[in-house]
């Protein structure tokens, strides 16, 4: 199974947008003003969309990309990262069960590693089976990627729902759908109940609260 990081698994409180202000002064030797839409998509289509709204060519992006991996590899940009309530209960509750864990976000690694790392969650979750936000732009395209680094990883191929996503936006319950996988929705960022359900996701949650209602609806269906 693969979770979303961002309000699904940690609040950051704004650490992402910290870290593409360093990146921006660094790179251009100015403020960065604005930051584009973030809810449920890649860094890579948020840093391309932001250098355009700063007026700086779209080709920057892999550079961007770069530079913001390894400030956050540094970890010196200050900020606290929170675990959800319930998340790493249901995190240890579903690797008891059995079922591997990694990650589908919109996160680079570094960056993704530097959440979970300071939320204290990345025991359980295999972040060399995941896929992350440099790859595409298209959320969507980053769950082929998970599944072939879960095949290098263990082995298996996860066809159908046998891949399960969680997350906390229709973006997350799109690319879960469009791949055929099970769909794991929510309700913890800024999409509330009806927005995730009209999305189509197989299950729905108000939060990761109830640790048996999570595992539940992991591993409903292709699991019966």
């Amino acid at each position: 199974m693969l979770w979303d990081v961002d309000y699904t698994l940690v609040g950051a409180d704004g650490l992402g947008t910290r870290l593409y202000e360093v990146v921006f002064r660094e790179m251009f030797g100015r403020e960065l003003t604005e930051v584009a839409p973030k809810a449920g998509r890649t860094d890579r289509a948020i840093v391309g969309d932001t250098l355009a709204l700063a007026g700086v060519s779209r080709g920057e992006v892999d550079a961007f990309l770069a530079v913001l991996g390894r400030v956050a590899a540094d970890g010196a940009v200050p900020g606290p990262v929170r675990p959800l309530p319930g998340a790493a209960e249901a995190i240890a509750a579903l690797a008891s069960a059995g079922i591997r864990q990694s990650v589908l976000t919109g996160n680079i690694r570094p960056l993704a590693n530097l959440k979970l790392r300071r939320a204290g969650l990345s025991a359980g979750l295999d972040l060399d089976a995941g896929a992350y936000g440099d790859v595409h732009e298209v959320r969507a395209e980053l769950v082929t990627v998970a599944r072939r680094a879960a095949r290098q990883v263990y082995g298996l191929d996860f066809p159908g729902e046998t891949t399960v996503l969680v997350g906390d936006t229709p973006l997350d319950v799109e690319a879960a759908l469009a791949t055929g996988a099970r769909a794991v929705a929510v309700a913890t960022g800024s999409y509330p109940a009806p927005d995730l359900a009209a999305a189509g996701a197989h299950a729905l949650l108000p939060d990761l609260t109830d640790t048996a209602r999570v595992v539940a609806a992991v591993t409903a269906g292709a699991w019966d």
